[in-house]
């Protein structure tokens, strides 16, 4: 059997992945095309962002794994085989990668960094008053791998670190609501709120004009996860107004964000081009590997996605 890999990659990205799919993988045989083989010799595939219908009709497809540790793209092609296993990225490296990112941002929002950069370019010598963590109140929204890593690395820093997931759960360190109903109260005790929430459809357009308001002033927020969890145009006004001090932003709506987009020049706006934690093929690789290694084990591969919830 054969494994297909469906990946939107440039040639830069072949000269990572192909190394590290087989040498994690070795006497495993890849196809980077349907047609290279009959399609019931492939059995599992590895995706990331294929194209709409490049799994459709794959008699044999016994597994879907992706690359991307979200998976609201590939869930959202209706020609994604039914009944076939999909398993997300779960990579320690990733988790980690995007703890240090969380922590730079809200360490660079306490200690006033995007304000110090500001007046450097001005040739301004302004030192503000400084604030201990132990007084700042972080949400992360979203508890899960990336979520968790996040939020324990932020409270071992020394902020109260208040989590919040749809369904409840615990976090060392961290004080955790769960539910619509305790989300209102959390955003308005948040000094900073970090999203790293998956993108569903009950999360699609969650920051919008009402939740933003939410925040108490001079709020500021810090957008890991996807673009379209938030309103861009309600950003921008809660931004102008003053409602908001400052945002991080590493995802958009469109990617790359386009040069004449007002985020690039916003002074209350720091534009990261989603990077905040970029997958490092050596590591998951490795993650891959064992998926494949268990589904030809017969065992069930981890990390499943639940297709009803989107992750």
């Amino acid at each position: 059997m054969s494994i297909l890999l469906a990946c939107d990659f440039d040639a830069a990205d072949w000269a990572r992945w192909r190394p590290a799919l087989q040498a994690a993988l070795p006497g495993e045989r890849f196809v980077d095309a349907r047609g290279a083989v009959a399609d019931d010799a492939i059995d599992i595939a590895i995706v990331a962002n294929p194209p709409p219908g490049a799994l459709a009709g794959l008699p044999a497809l016994k597994l879907i794994q992706s690359l991307w540790a979200g998976v609201d793209r590939l869930l959202a092609d209706a020609t994604l085989p039914a009944g076939v296993p999909v398993a997300r990225m779960v990579d320690p490296a990733m988790n980690a990668a995007m703890a240090e990112t969380a922590l730079w941002a809200v360490l660079a929002l306490h200690r006033g960094f995007f304000r110090y950069a500001r007046l450097q370019r001005e040739a301004r010598w302004a030192p503000h008053a400084q604030r201990r963590a132990d007084e700042l109140t972080v949400a992360v929204l979203g508890l899960g791998q990336m979520g968790r890593a996040a939020a324990q690395r932020l409270a071992a820093q020394g902020y109260r670190v208040l989590g919040w997931s749809a369904r409840p759960q615990a976090v060392e360190g961290v004080t955790v609501r769960d539910g619509d109903a305790a989300l209102p109260g959390l955003l308005d005790e948040a000094d900073i709120v970090v999203n790293l929430l998956p993108l569903t459809p009950a999360t699609h357009g969650l920051f919008d004009a009402a939740r933003l308001a939410l925040l108490k002033p001079d709020a500021s927020l810090v957008n890991l996860a996807r673009g379209a969890h938030v309103d861009e145009a309600a950003l921008l006004a809660a931004l102008d107004a003053g409602r908001l001090r400052h945002a991080v932003l590493d995802v958009f709506g469109t990617e790359p964000l386009p040069a004449g987009h007002p985020f690039w020049r916003h002074p209350r706006v720091t534009v990261l081009p989603h990077a905040a934690a970029l997958t490092d093929p050596r590591s998951a690789a490795q993650v891959a590997a064992a998926n494949v290694r268990a589904l030809r084990a017969g065992a069930t591969p981890a990390h499943r996605v639940d297709r009803a919830r989107g992750y």
